[in-house]
Parts: structure tokens; C-alpha cells; sequence
């Protein structure tokens, strides 16, 4: 087994130190977060850092990195409180990664890499049609993590869109139905596939497969 102490990471070159530990935390999910400015540009680009939160309220989180460069995400949802969270889903990977270049503001990336931007009623933040699942949230807060410069991000949902097929009668998303994509480091893309689910865990009972 390979062991990488402290100093051993640090010494990496900056790449591979990059991919190691963006990598060593275990697969991520793939979205897309939508966002629209004043003047009417849509942004669009991928996070692997979102986090359930909640469900009552039904709320969640997403890492931004540190705005010491321009965020164009962030200044859009700080003016108008609101973005979207899309499901990178396999058949888009290759232009979902595409958003991660460093466009000017003035372009939209919907455009730039070839996805298609859908607006609900009452809800000014840009969706990404191609994807099967969906969600609409409202700014409410931003946390400064004093120790990288980064930001956590807390988005309260107002609209959850979910393709036919998907949801279970439980409320269960099966993301395998989906094809969502999740993400391994800054660059791998992979598929999800349903091992098992099962009933709710209790002390002394052996974990039982969820039927049906």
C-alpha cells in the first residue's frame, strides 16, 4: 500500500497533488448549477460539492472555491437570490465537464458547449433541459471557510423537476433510471448502478433487503 504522509502531499507537484486529493474523498456527485445576471446572461457550470442538508426545510449546500477571481455564479444568485442545480446525466458528460472553462462573462455556457436553457413560471434562474432531474433553489446564506478561502453556499428548494420513470412510489430517486453521473476527483465521470437498498436501520436486527 502506498502511504502519502502530510509533507509527502504537499511536496506532489501541483497537478498530481490536485488529483490526489480531490480524488482520495470517494465518488461525488455530478450537477450542473444554473445561474442568470442582471443583464440577462444564463451561466452554467459543474461542482462536484453538493450536499443534502435537510428536509425540512428542504435544503442544501454546495462548496464554492474562493473568490479571489471572478465567480460569475456567485455574483448572479448574490443579485438575484436564486439558481439552479441540475443532474449531469451520461449521455452529456463530455459538455457538462466543458462549463469548467473560463468563459468570459458576457458568454453563456449553455451556449458555448451545446445545452439548452429552460425557464419555469415565477422562477427567474435558468434549468438545463437535457437533464432528468432538477432542482430550483433560493439563496439564503454563504459561510467563509476562514481556513482556504472557500465559501459553503446554503440553497433552500423551491422546485424539485424529476423525468417520468424515476421516482419510486416512496419518494425515492433512483438515480440509476436517471443515468446520473457521478464524479471521481476534478475529471472523472462515472455511472451509477444500484447495488441494493435496504429497510431501515435498528440495533440488533441484520439489515434486510428493501422489496419492492
Amino acid at each position: 500500500m502506498t502511504h502519502f504522509s502530510k509533507q509527502d502531499i504537499i511536496n506532489l507537484p501541483s497537478l498530481e497533488r490536485m488529483h490526489l486529493v480531490n480524488s482520495c474523498g470517494g465518488l461525488k456527485s455530478g450537477n450542473l448549477i444554473g445561474s442568470i445576471s442582471k443583464s440577462g446572461v444564463t451561466n452554467l457550470g459543474v461542482f462536484n460539492s453538493v450536499i443534502h442538508l435537510g428536509s425540512n426545510p428542504p435544503m442544501l449546500s454546495f462548496m464554492l472555491r474562493p473568490t479571489t477571481v471572478e465567480r460569475h455564479t456567485y455574483d448572479n444568485f448574490k443579485e438575484n437570490k436564486h439558481f439552479t442545480v441540475n443532474h449531469i446525466h451520461e449521455s452529456f458528460v463530455d459538455k457538462a465537464h466543458q462549463t469548467s472553462a473560463k468563459y468570459d462573462e458576457d458568454d453563456s455556457e449553455f451556449k458555448e458547449v451545446g445545452l439548452t436553457e429552460e425557464f419555469i413560471k415565477d422562477f427567474e434562474a435558468p434549468f438545463v433541459k437535457e437533464s432528468r432531474i432538477k432542482i430550483g433553489c433560493k439563496y439564503i446564506n454563504s459561510y467563509f471557510i476562514e481556513e482556504n478561502g472557500c465559501r459553503l453556499i446554503i440553497g433552500e428548494i423551491q422546485h424539485i423537476l424529476v423525468e417520468d420513470g424515476i421516482l419510486d412510489k416512496d419518494g425515492f430517486l433512483d438515480l440509476t433510471k436517471a443515468n446520473s453521473a457521478g464524479i471521481i476527483g476534478l475529471d472523472g465521470y462515472v455511472k451509477t448502478e444500484l447495488i441494493e437498498r435496504y429497510t431501515y436501520a435498528r440495533p440488533n436486527q441484520e439489515p434486510k433487503p428493501l422489496k419492492g
